[in-house]
């Protein structure tokens, strides 16, 4: 269906029209000039969906925890977004993994959108678009989002700042699991699932994921993440999962802690926009602006923090 307008556009997504949400996160994508207020007409029907963010190793089971979890949800009635973060092919620069190629089960279903975006290039798991996507699927009704990033180790920590819930997986067998994953990933996890628990070596796994998280300062009703044991292709540990997830948002909410999170992730955003906003003008001045004033510190003429007052300077 075209829309004529984006008054049109913006009206469907509202009304949850998988074809204009599609339009609407490809506009995101492309970051067009009719973003702007396309977001404005939307801010007023969004912050109600829950976002939770899957992320760990590459084989450790994303997309069909993601599976088995969005069936789980849809199950409880709920509409359901999937953000599907993938690596980017080196000549189109889109997604390498397609949204129905790994979601085959739910693809024909109306109460689940979902999407694949590429990084780019993006370091951290994410896509720069994504929080504005994510934006996209609550306005059109979503009551869960699910994030699944892109899985790539140890610098995949990005999603803290756009998930209400982190579920870290992991699964035996994988080498250095947990040695891969600890320079950053168990720091961020509010859910540890250890998935293939039917697998040799899962229960050492469990034991030393509990040492880890046993080091942890859990005083002043701060939540303790617990860890659930999943076999997601055969589903069964799923509802364990969904229980864990209802009690970190009723702990979050009792707490005050949902809403920080939120804030934080609100801020995030505004000072990405911000920032990319700024640095949009640097490319404007050309060899009249911060080209000369690069030329000038390569050459010994200046020093950087001069060059670098003299462009806020001028902005």
């Amino acid at each position: 269906m075209a829309y004529e307008n984006l008054e049109d556009l913006v009206e469907a997504v509202r009304a949850g029209r998988p074809r204009a949400v599609g339009r609407m996160i490809s506009l995101v994508e492309n970051e067009s000039p009719a973003l702007r207020e396309a977001m404005r007409a939307l801010a007023p029907s969004t912050g109600r969906a829950q976002v939770i963010g899957l992320t760990g190793s590459p084989g450790v089971g994303k997309s069909t925890t993601t599976t088995a979890l969005v069936a789980a949800l849809r199950a409880r009635g709920q509409r359901v977004g999937v953000l599907a973060v993938d690596p980017s092919s080196p000549y189109s620069g889109g997604a390498l993994l397609g949204d129905r190629v790994r979601m085959q089960a739910h693809a024909l279903d109306g109460e689940v959108f979902i999407r694949s975006m590429a990084t780019r290039g993006h370091l951290g798991g994410l896509s720069v678009a994504a929080p504005q996507a994510l934006r996209v699927f609550d306005a059109a009704g979503c009551d869960t989002v699910v994030v699944e990033t892109v899985g790539v180790g140890q610098s995949e920590v990005e999603i803290v700042d756009a998930a209400d819930t982190t579920v870290v997986l992991l699964a035996p067998g994988m080498g250095d699991g947990i040695q891969a994953a600890k320079a950053g990933i168990l720091e961020i996890g509010d859910v540890f699932v250890v998935n293939k628990s039917d697998r040799d070596g899962a229960q050492a796994l469990i034991r030393e994921l509990r040492n880890m998280i046993a080091l942890g300062d859990y005083s002043g009703h701060r939540w303790k993440p617990p860890i659930v044991p999943t076999v997601a292709s055969q589903g069964q540990g799923i509802d364990d999962l969904l229980a864990a997830l209802d009690r970190h948002r009723a702990a979050g909410e009792q707490t005050g802690e949902w809403q920080r999170r939120r804030l934080r992730r609100a801020r995030a955003e505004v000072e990405a926009l911000a920032l990319a906003m700024v640095r949009a003008t640097f490319t404007l001045g050309g060899a009249d602006g911060v080209e000369a004033l690069a030329e000038a510190v390569r050459d010994g003429q200046l020093d950087p923090y001069t060059a670098a007052d003299r462009v806020v300077a001028d902005r």
